[in-house]
């Protein structure tokens, strides 16, 4: 069984951010989210993989990823265009799947509790095809599955005008060789893509065996700010206190704190579940819980909770706590000089900032 990653789109939600790269580099509790999904897979024992990259954050992917070793997988890579839809991404990875079944994840959606049954499932029944559901309210703003008394799939519709069924379809989908014959059948969409619920539609309507899998653990698409600090949240709170940096004698560390290697924090407390990264300093501040710090960052006389930093940035001087926020890489958040209260800034396109 292999293992198809898509990791392109261009990541409108997730702007400014997504202007100068991939959306599935995005780190959760220090660590890609893309990452999450090679070793979900690899977990489950899909090890041979394909990750579908685009022309502008590709090189930025493949730089992270390398040739999968670091994931005990193999690892190779497909440049998709333009955004043509998964369906399309299933397409042209026709000569890297063959006949063989296969995993399609999608980069951005995390699941803490990992696929190993859906897998299992999969590969030892005679189904063409397996879909995980993850029930909600309202799941409009997705495809959602309808289905018969047996499990069996009977109709998907891409973002429902009218309730149908409390199911929407998350972005993990298994299946045979069957699914070729559909995605060079099907027509591009309104926008102009090779739609996944169009695809599934196919097979089902081909009377194929298209099963579905209720999801009960946590499940998120990380495409925006407030996915990542959930996503983030989730992962804090199963992590093992670990140090590896440094604390010094006047510092207090409370709780399930990670500390990776070459951390320092000086002067400071850190509540948590809280995860400081490498090679960053921590100085005269306090880190709450829920925080996430990236590597090479400095914190300095300021207080920070329930927040992602990326790295390389540089956050000091700050009179008020910073909360409920994600911080670009290289970014420097600093108090103005001068003797009158104001703020000074430089703000990019779609940026948001709270006061």
């Amino acid at each position: 069984m292999k293992g198809l990653i898509l990791s392109g789109g261009k990541g409108t939600r997730l702007r400014p951010f997504t202007y100068t790269g991939a959306k599935q580099l995005v780190p959760v509790a220090n660590k890609p989210v893309l990452f999450y999904a090679i070793e979900d897979l690899v977990e489950a024992g899909v090890t041979d993989l394909c990750i579908v990259i685009s022309p502008e954050t590709g090189d930025q992917v493949k730089a992270a990823v390398g040739d999968g070793s670091r994931f005990g997988a193999r690892v190779e890579y497909i440049v998709q265009d333009a955004p043509r839809g998964i369906a399309h991404g299933i397409k042209i990875a026709r000569d890297f799947i063959g006949d063989e079944r296969f995993i399609l994840f999608l980069g951005d959606n995390f699941i803490r509790d990992g696929i190993i049954s859906q897998v299992n499932a999969f590969r030892e029944g005679t189904m063409n095809a397996q879909i995980i559901l993850y029930k909600l309210e309202d799941p409009s703003s997705m495809g959602v599955a309808v289905l018969d008394g047996d499990g069996r799939v009977t109709r998907l519709v891409e973002k429902p005008k009218q309730f149908i069924s409390p199911y929407g379809v998350i972005g993990i989908y298994m299946f045979d060789h069957h699914v070729f014959e559909a995605v060079n059948a099907i027509k591009p969409s309104a926008r102009g893509e090779l739609e996944i619920t169009d695809t599934i539609q196919y097979l089902i309507d081909h009377k194929l065996d298209v099963r579905a899998h209720l999801l009960n653990g946590a499940w998120i698409d990380t495409g925006k700010m407030s996915d990542i600090l959930e996503a983030n949240r989730l992962v804090l709170d199963t992590l093992e206190p670990k140090n590896e940096g440094q604390v010094d004698g006047t510092s207090i560390i409370e709780g399930r704190v990670v500390l990776q290697a070459g951390a320092v924090i000086q002067n400071s407390r850190i509540r948590g579940p809280a995860i400081i990264g490498e090679r960053t300093r921590i100085e005269n501040a306090f880190v709450g819980p829920y925080t996430s710090i990236y590597h090479d960052c400095l914190i300095r006389h300021c207080e920070i909770e329930h927040s992602v930093v990326l790295e390389h940035s540089t956050i000091v001087d700050i009179p008020t706590r910073i909360a409920d926020s994600l911080i670009g890489r290289n970014t420097e958040v600093a108090r103005a000089g001068g003797h009158t209260k104001t703020l000074k800034m430089m703000i990019g396109d779609y940026s948001k900032v709270g006061i």
